[in-house]
């Protein structure tokens, strides 16, 4: 036994330092709910939990964006369902101006709703969504243009579809499909009018044509035959841009569904790795409470040994 140097105080002190920091550590995890506290705790799993997160950060933009195609693509099918409507009742009208019994003036009647629904309809072709053009309504003229050939693609617009920066076609769709003229301008003079309107104005150039009905009438048998031949064909040009934006909203909802799914594997892996067991670590708190306890006793009485030495002298 001796004085100058307590042994077992100073081991007691060790294991109650150890275990006052087991006991913070746990009560840390708990107050934070994350095993990893601070990079020493697991430096390689706070790495690759760095990377999850940002992951599933940049999916749950992706969502965000996908969620704005459906709506956007949703709000196209929404503009040409009613456009359909109104080629149904124009074709509708081009049928009753062709009756015999008819007069002129019950056609130009019939007319007049005509040319209204016709200068709906082509409107429709220039509706936004959130100030993005809805269909692609122009295409660009190639430099090389020499007055009678021409070139032009849609002017297409692209959205990210997953956290790698993937992207697909939004929008494809040519509704009323007018011609850029090589200044830039919708053709001061001349125009080439594609989908919707070339249907109602036939093919070639429109000289100075106001745009999206120009000839186009059912004022006599004659026209009004005429006038169903376009509006049949513009029918059809309106149910194939039907199925391109189903095909679009199939595309959409097909990579929303698997970046849900991404985004929940990687959250369920990004876990297993920063999450604490909750039961698991309250038992571990209890023990290290008890631990600090039961070391604060034993402290306390290793520090009475040297006492002990001096009776031993008395």
């Amino acid at each position: 036994m001796v004085i100058n140097t307590n042994i077992a105080a100073m081991a007691a002190t060790r294991s109650l330092a150890a275990s006052t920091n087991s006991l913070s550590s746990s009560l840390a995890r708990l107050s934070s709910g994350s095993k990893i506290v601070s990079p020493e705790d697991d430096a390689a799993g706070l790495a690759q939990s760095i990377r999850f997160d940002a992951q599933i950060n940049r999916n749950r933009a992706v969502q965000s964006n996908l969620a704005n195609a459906i709506a956007f693509s949703q709000t196209q099918d929404g503009f040409l369902v009613k456009a359909q409507s109104a080629l149904d009742r124009m074709s509708e009208l081009s049928v009753l101006a062709q009756d015999i019994t008819k007069t002129n003036t019950d056609r130009s009647n019939y007319s007049v709703e005509f040319v209204q629904l016709q200068s709906y309809a082509s409107d429709i072709g220039t509706k936004s969504f959130n100030g993005v053009s809805l269909f692609g309504d122009y295409h660009p003229v190639p430099v090389g243009y020499d007055g009678v050939n021409y070139n032009g693609n849609p002017v297409g617009k692209e959205i990210t579809v997953d956290s790698d920066g993937n992207k697909i076609e939004l929008n494809t769709i040519n509704y009323n499909g007018r011609l850029k003229w090589l200044d830039g301008t919708y053709g001061n003079w001349l125009s080439q009018h594609f989908g919707i309107n070339r249907a109602f104005h036939g093919s070639g150039y429109a000289r100075g044509a106001a745009f999206g009905y120009y000839g186009l009438d059912i004022t006599n048998t004659t026209s009004a035959a005429s006038a169903l031949s376009n509006v049949q064909t513009a029918i059809q040009s309106l149910a194939n841009l039907r199925a391109n934006v189903g095909s679009n909203l199939q595309r959409l909802k097909f990579s929303s569904e698997q970046v849900s799914i991404l985004n929940e594997n990687l959250s369920t892996a990004n876990s297993r790795i920063k999450d604490v067991d909750v039961a698991e670590e309250t038992t571990e708190f209890a023990r290290y409470n008890i631990l600090v306890q039961s070391g604060t006793a034993m402290l306390s009485q290793a520090n009475l040994l040297p006492s002990m030495a001096l009776q031993l002298l008395g």
